[in-house]
């Protein structure tokens, strides 16, 4: 005779469904060597990569300061007044 299953609780069910949740947040399925598997999601800011926020929202003497020299562009280039 099978062994019947119990029910969860209502509090039992919202747990696992926020685990759920937040596993999917956490982890992305990929596929390697012809096998499913788990891995990390890649940090995002605003649902974007982080070099990708920085080259939009970076001004030219935050870039300068911090030594990120590869996101400048030859037209943003830091002028004083000149009148």
């Amino acid at each position: 005779m099978a062994k019947l299953r119990k029910k969860l609780t209502s509090a039992q069910k919202r747990a696992r469904r926020e685990a759920k949740a937040e596993r999917r947040k956490k982890y992305m399925w990929v596929f390697m060597n012809g096998k499913q598997v788990r891995i990390k999601r890649p940090p995002t800011i605003n649902g974007m990569d982080p070099d990708e926020f920085i080259r939009r929202n970076a001004d030219p003497i935050w870039l300068i300061q911090n030594e990120m020299w590869e996101y400048l562009d030859g037209e943003e280039e830091i002028q004083g007044n000149h009148r």
